[in-house]
């Protein structure tokens, strides 16, 4: 079985997905994939070099990542060629790790814009969403990055809304107020249902 599963930032979904893996499932992680190439020596960095020149690399020679931010947020174009650069890179390697695990194992695609992408719904047997509100989003990633309310919001408003990922899934975990047992709990209970009615293939 696929699992896509997303949520906006700061919805807890990478713990949803370390609690996963726990239980067995293989993870692959977009962006992970998307940081690897995105490094010194990374597979995207020609690319990304040849299409927004010299000012988005970092002394490293990886990219720099804050100047990219605000050069997509600043131009849908630029998002737009990112994206077409990224995009490729990142669905090659996720393909390259699934084939790689068990052919039974269950697969768990953590891919934070699965809503907005929409190739991966075709991709997945099933899409699990972490949702909370947006002032809990904006409260844990304020708390875990240093960043401002302005720039957390800025992430948020080039993510799905809530409303649209929630619409888009086939379960969704409400992760507000939920203390790390109680978010297992939720987990436990998803895993046995998903595993008792929809066969590895």
């Amino acid at each position: 079985m696929r699992i896509g599963l997303t949520g906006g930032i700061g919805s807890g979904k990478s713990t949803v997905a370390a609690l996963l893996v726990a239980r067995g499932a293989v993870l692959v992680d977009t962006d992970a994939i998307a940081r690897a190439i995105a490094q010194p020596g990374g597979a995207a960095m020609p690319a990304l070099a040849a299409a927004f020149g010299a000012d988005v690399i970092a002394t490293d020679g990886g990219l720099d990542r804050a100047r990219m931010r605000e050069i997509v947020f600043a131009d849908t174009g630029a998002k737009r060629r990112l994206e077409a650069i990224l995009h490729p890179l990142i669905g090659a390697i996720c393909e390259q790790q699934a084939a790689a695990a068990e052919p039974t194992a269950t697969l768990v695609f953590d891919v934070p814009l699965l809503v907005e992408s929409q190739r991966w719904r075709a991709i997945v047997d099933r899409v699990l969403v972490v949702d909370a509100t947006e002032a809990t989003q904006l409260r844990r990633v304020m708390a875990r990055s240093g960043w401002s309310a302005d720039a957390v919001r800025a992430v948020m408003a080039q993510q799905a809304p809530r409303n649209a990922r929630r619409a888009a899934a086939d379960a969704v975990i409400f992760n507000e107020n939920l203390s790390l047992d109680e978010l297992s709990t939720e987990v436990d209970s998803l895993w046995h249902h998903w595993g008792s009615h929809v066969q590895p293939g």
